[in-house]
């Protein structure tokens, strides 16, 4: 059985390193190159952290596409370079796991389109780790009978966006099965303007940033005299390597556009 080849984007950051080892560590996986803003026609193992990672870094993602040839494309950079890697990878046929967020609307229907064009799998994960997952389609069943729910989500200091591409996930998954509805007091007003949250369809979202947390979502939802909290935890980033593996395992059996985790889990 032939190995699948594979170029990650973002090798030095700490999801991308540990991508780098699934990688290495997957008997039929093979690391052929990987994408950094520096370093260009250096080896992996000059650059730090994988003595036995004898694969060329290069800047330029249309060169790199050409030259190794791979299978599937792992991009865990920013949604700036998601974007251009996702969209340059379909454009070679080369199919996409995109582990960034902060996608627009308009860049996802883009990619959408062209995995069409091009008859070639993309998925884009707002969350790889598979208990996030679970909460979400969790949430999603919950919200049948709980029309009430607020979600709070997590994170380190060093993050981008907020909320954040699992929050919004969530509150689009509850969304689809939840009657709109505005929630809390009618007459209620904010004193200090923010303090509600982000408001989505009337249910509110609320980030927290704080040095020493990785990950972390609870949706809370209330009716009379009842709350249910739906809570998960990432510890660690290793915990997001099991969902990158089957989104690897996915993309080469499909041809069309995956927007979350949760639609290849049954």
């Amino acid at each position: 059985m032939d190995k699948v080849k594979v170029v990650i984007a973002g090798p030095r950051g700490r999801m991308g390193q540990e991508a780098v080892q699934l990688v290495l560590n997957t008997e039929n996986f093979e690391l052929a190159a990987v994408l950094d803003r520096k370093h260009d026609g250096m080896k992996l193992h000059e650059i730090g952290g994988f003595p036995e990672a004898d694969v060329p870094v290069y800047i330029d993602i249309e060169k790199c596409l050409q030259e190794q040839q791979p299978d599937v494309l792992i991009d865990l950079t920013t949604p700036e370079y998601g974007m251009l890697h996702a969209r340059t990878a379909l454009l070679h046929r080369v199919r996409p796991v995109i582990g960034t967020t902060g996608f627009s609307k308009a860049d996802l229907e883009e990619l959408e389109q062209l995995c069409r064009e091009k008859e070639t799998g993309c998925i884009i994960a707002p969350n790889f780790a598979v208990g996030a997952v679970l909460m979400m389609k969790f949430s999603r069943l919950a919200a049948k009978y709980f029309n009430n729910v607020e979600i709070i989500e997590l994170h380190h200091d060093k993050k981008l966006d907020a909320p954040s591409g699992t929050a919004l996930k969530t509150a689009e998954m509850i969304s689809q099965v939840r009657q709109h509805q505005k929630q809390g007091h009618p007459g209620e007003k904010e004193t200090i303007s923010g303090a509600r949250g982000a408001d989505y369809e009337g249910m509110h979202i609320h980030s927290v940033r704080l040095p020493g947390l990785i990950a972390h979502q609870q949706v809370m939802f209330g009716a009379d005299g009842e709350t249910l909290t739906i809570r998960h935890d990432s510890y660690n980033r290793a915990s997001f390597m099991s969902g990158v593996k089957l989104a690897v395992d996915t993309v080469l059996n499909i041809d069309s556009f995956v927007y979350g985790l949760e639609n290849i889990i049954e």
